[in-house]
């Protein structure tokens, strides 16, 4: 079994940053393919950043990318998200997944067999 707790979500002005962080446990070995996720009220929850279990391949939805960035300490099992130039419409919750099976990227929840609680991100205008 595998717990993913989040932390780092919070309220922010537009044009901010925030830097979310998710550290895996339970385990002996670290999570493969890690992931973030959010979903606004209202909306279905969509795809925001994947990486592989090296961290040597990324990707980004377009309506974040040159703003955010995924990275991960597997020596911490932990995988963060930096959030630059944060906009009114990148608030949302946001949940960290994770996979013990796929080894490379993947932008499908279905994917991942682990989720963490999630985190409110409140970017005001």
């Amino acid at each position: 079994q595998v717990t993913l707790v989040e932390s780092g979500g919070g309220l922010v002005q537009a044009g901010g940053s925030l830097r979310l962080a998710c550290t895996a446990s339970g385990r002996t070995f670290s999570p493969l393919a890690m992931g973030w996720f959010r979903q606004a009220p209202g909306k279905e929850r969509e795809f925001v950043a994947a990486i592989n279990w090296s961290g040597t391949s990324t990707s980004h939805a377009d309506s974040v990318k040159g703003r955010f960035t995924i990275s991960r300490d597997n020596a911490k099992k932990t995988q963060y998200l930096q959030m630059n130039s944060l906009k009114p419409e990148d608030t949302a919750v946001y949940y960290c997944a994770a996979s013990l099976t796929i080894h490379g990227l993947s932008m499908t929840p279905q994917s991942y067999g682990y989720w963490g609680q999630g985190t409110q991100v409140t970017v005001s205008a």
